[in-house]
Formats: structure tokens, C-alpha cells, sequence
């Protein structure tokens, strides 16, 4: 598996191509946005019909991830399910699937603005883990430092010998980390967008992810 190592705060991570962040030294893998059930949740809705393998497609990358690091703590930075109700609607499958990952490892369920609060499985259930000198959220806070964040599910435009195209990307500066979406079914939010501009100090980069993940200039609009 081809993978990017870069640094924060002193701490030397790795980024992998399906979107989690590694943290050796800490034996951690560090996964954000997995709307698991997000398919269930569309059509409980009355929105269209997606085919409802999205939750299987993204336990199966992560299941990889945690054989390829032997990860012994693993923290979901927040939307780790579409909604609260998607685990009641679960199929026990794929609770039994989770409860199998987890076995034997500190699991951390980071809070997320699509699924607040506890959600009934095995794990700790916190609003932020602090892991010095990094800390983890969902959502990030402007003016700190050494924060890996989920939530803008950041994408970048990359030309290739043929075409332009949007790949999801970590961002990443001296202060933080902004984490692609891991899941299924998950759009995404250009770089390119203020929120994400005001976040990210000029001289950013982004990690692109796919097979063979790079590390690429981030592009600017024009506005600063």
C-alpha cells in the first residue's frame, strides 16, 4: 500500500490512500465522516434509491486499513453514522461486523454534528479526544494548532495528462489536519471554498488520495 508520510506538531503521520491518517508512534488510526447507513437514511427520507451497499463497501476499506496497521486505537472523528436512527435499522450483520473491528482495540467515537451523543455500541463516546500534542474534534477551531478535524469532507482539483479531476484530500498546514470523508456516498466540499480558506494558513498542502496518494500544491482562489 502506497501511503504519504508528512508531520504535525512534531508528530510524524502518515496519510493512506483510502483516507484514514495513521499515527505510528501511538499504534492509531485515525478515520472521519464514514456516514455508514447514509443509503438507509436517503430513502427512509423519501429521497432516492441507492443501492444499500455503501456501509459494507466502507467497513470493507476500513477492515484493510486495520489489517495493513494493526491499529490498536482506532478514533472515528464524528458522522460516523448519516443518523442516529441508522443503527436501529441496521442489519446485524453489519453491527456484528463493528463490534469484530473493535474487538481488542480502544475504540474512540468522536461526537459529529449528524450524529450527537452516544450511539450504542462498544467504545468511548467523547466530544474530543485530546492526545498530546494532537487533538482530535470534528469540526475545526480556528486559532488552534495541532487539530485534526473531519466535517468539510475537503476535496481538490488535479489536472491529469487527459483532464481535470476532484479527488478527496487531506489538507494539511503547520496547525492542522482536515480529513477526507472515508465513506461511501459522500460528497465533498472544494478546497477552493472560504470556510476552508479562512482554516488553512497560505502556505498549505493537500495529500491527494486514491491508489497512489501525493502530496500537491492547494489551490487559492484570488481573493486573498
Amino acid at each position: 500500500m502506497k501511503t504519504v508520510d508528512f508531520s504535525l506538531a512534531g508528530v510524524q503521520l502518515t496519510a493512506l490512500g483510502s483516507g484514514a491518517l495513521w499515527w505510528q508512534d501511538k499504534r492509531l488510526l485515525c478515520v472521519s465522516d464514514l456516514h455508514l447507513g447514509k443509503s438507509e437514511r436517503i430513502s427512509r427520507r423519501g429521497g432516492a434509491a441507492l443501492p444499500p451497499y455503501d456501509t459494507r463497501d466502507t467497513l470493507i476499506r476500513l477492515e484493510q486499513d486495520l489489517r495493513f496497521t494493526n491499529a490498536e486505537t482506532v478514533v472515528c472523528l464524528g458522522d460516523s453514522f448519516d443518523d442516529l436512527d441508522v443503527l436501529d435499522a441496521m442489519p446485524e450483520s453489519e453491527s456484528n461486523w463493528i463490534n469484530r473491528l473493535q474487538a481488542g482495540r480502544r475504540w474512540v467515537w468522536i461526537e459529529g454534528n449528524h450524529d450527537p451523543g452516544a450511539v450504542e455500541l462498544p467504545g468511548s463516546h467523547l466530544s474530543e479526544l485530546l492526545q498530546p500534542p494532537l487533538t482530535f474534534r470534528h469540526i475545526a477551531k480556528a486559532g488552534d494548532s495541532g487539530e485534526i478535524s473531519g466535517h468539510y469532507h475537503p476535496k481538490v482539483r488535479v489536472q491529469t495528462r487527459l483532464r481535470g479531476i476532484s479527488r478527496p484530500a487531506f489538507l494539511f498546514d503547520a496547525d492542522r489536519v482536515i480529513m477526507p470523508a472515508y465513506g461511501t456516498y459522500t460528497g465533498g466540499l472544494r478546497s477552493t471554498e472560504a470556510v476552508l480558506e479562512d482554516l488553512m494558513r497560505p502556505e498549505a498542502k493537500a495529500i491527494v488520495t486514491g491508489q497512489t496518494p501525493r502530496i500537491v500544491p492547494l489551490p487559492r482562489t484570488l481573493r486573498r
